[in-house]
């Protein structure tokens, strides 16, 4: 069945709020990790790197958490490509969509000083274990929340796919962590005077 017009932009809008939840619970059990950042954004094509440094007063909670949709498939079993060749008057797609997403979460990266230094093994260091235990954070997080994101008794199908360290780069560095998401179609096919 298709897609109803808003169950991809859902899916995204439930993987941010999940994500930032796990961040700032992470944040009250770890010390000196920081929050949810307070740019938190479901983002249209590639994520732009512009929000690394501090504007939300100095509180740490600076950098920026962001989800967007890589590509979408038929598929059949998921989370494989469907092939099958459908008629050109009929509607009848795979029972599911898959939908690649990207989460991606910034932080401010160490830069030089003002004499052209390098950073400090300390600062390095101080940011390795924040990119860390964000990484950590942003897997569990998909990985315990996302059954719950759908109205299906079983809950949701999903197949969490590669992590990467992103940066430094720009001032930033950070994780981004790539989830592919079964979306069962639900939607009833146009008829065919509604879409003359």
């Amino acid at each position: 069945m298709p897609l109803r017009a808003l169950d991809l932009h859902d899916l995204t809008e439930s993987v941010l709020g999940c994500v930032c939840a796990a961040l700032q619970d992470t944040a009250r059990q770890v010390d000196g990790q920081p929050g949810c950042p307070c740019r938190t954004c479901v983002v249209p094509g590639a994520v732009a790197w512009d929000w690394c440094d501090d504007p939300c007063s100095g509180d740490g909670s600076g950098g920026q958490l962001s989800v967007n949709v890589l590509r979408m498939w038929p598929s059949n079993p998921f989370p494989n490509e469907d092939r099958t060749v459908m008629g050109t008057r009929n509607c009848m797609p795979a029972p599911v969509t898959a939908a690649e997403l990207a989460v991606t979460l910034l932080r401010c990266a160490p830069t030089p000083d003002d004499q052209g230094c390098p950073p400090s093994c300390d600062e390095l260091d101080t940011a390795a274990r924040i990119t860390h235990v964000d990484a950590v954070t942003v897997y569990n997080a998909l990985y315990c929340c996302l059954p719950g994101t759908s109205t299906r008794r079983r809950g949701r199908q999903f197949v969490i796919g590669q992590q990467r360290l992103v940066g430094p780069q720009g001032g930033c560095v950070g994780v981004e962590q790539r989830v592919t998401v079964a979306l069962p179609g639900c939607a009833p096919c146009p008829t065919e005077e509604t879409s003359l």
